[in-house]
């Protein structure tokens, strides 16, 4: 593989890695505002919280999953 199809491809490795870190992070940011619920309840906030977070861990699931099959082809590129 060349040098450019090499940086390339590190390169969407690296916003591949960014988005899912974006992803956890949100996730964390929403399991806060649920504990802080805990002390002010709101149920309608709470339902929104709890389907946002069901998306956003679905979204790291399906991102988790993009970077390994990424991988997997940048690896076999390297090897040829």
């Amino acid at each position: 593989m060349d040098q450019a199809k090499y940086d390339q491809m590190q390169g969407m490795l690296n916003k591949l890695q960014d988005i899912k870190n974006s992803q956890e992070s949100i996730i964390d940011k929403i399991n806060h505002v649920i504990t802080d619920l805990f002390q002010d309840p709101d149920k309608d906030l709470e339902k929104a919280m709890e389907e946002a977070h069901e998306k956003a861990s679905a979204n790291v699931d399906k991102i988790a999953e993009a970077i390994d099959e990424y991988e997997i082809k940048f690896n076999k590129l390297q090897q040829q």
